[in-house]
């Protein structure tokens, strides 16, 4: 069988002879959790999509932990009524925590985990959309809408040009 370089076969290999069966992995410690350790790329893409990448998934996992475990401290600073069930906005936490960490994965190959960056380029597009429609109904106060700014808008460009610099690799094979 060929190799694959990035291939999870490729971190493991076998010890011994083939009749044991038993695999080591080739990187010692944590190392071999390690993105960087498992997951490389021929070509590297600009630094600045990895920075980004990585201060994305940093942010999101920060701002997902401070929704879990102070579900209502949004909602006390803007003067709004407590939500009834302040689960739904852990949940929304959790997500976005989990989205950072997908981000922090991205960073050490944007081209290859292009549907990652998409997914959360999208969630960063449609967000917005149901925050216009919560200001204009008046469903939210205008002070929420900061909150769709620091989570999405400001990704929208860095995202889309990661996206563009993936579609072009990922074609040009």
């Amino acid at each position: 069988m060929a190799r694959k370089t990035g291939d999870l076969l490729t971190s493991l290999r076998l010890s011994g002879d083939r009749g044991n069966q038993h695999f080591r992995f080739r990187e010692p410690g944590i190392l071999r959790y390690l993105p960087s350790a498992t997951m490389t790329s021929t070509t590297s893409a600009p630094r600045w999509m990895r920075n980004v990448l990585l201060a994305a998934g940093a942010y999101n996992v920060l701002w997902g932990a401070f929704a879990v475990l102070f579900p209502s401290a949004m909602f006390r600073w803007l003067d709004m009524p407590l939500p009834n069930y302040p689960q739904l906005w852990q949940c929304i936490g959790m997500i976005v925590g989990v989205y950072g960490i997908g981000y922090a994965i991205a960073a050490f190959d944007p081209a290859r985990h292009w549907p990652i960056v998409l997914v959360g380029f999208l969630g960063k597009v449609f967000g917005p959309l149901g925050m216009v429609q919560a200001l204009w109904t008046g469903a939210l106060p205008w002070g929420f809408a900061l909150n769709c700014v620091t989570n999405d808008v400001i990704w929208w460009v860095p995202f889309a040009l990661i996206l563009k610099y993936a579609w072009v690799r990922n074609t040009a094979l």
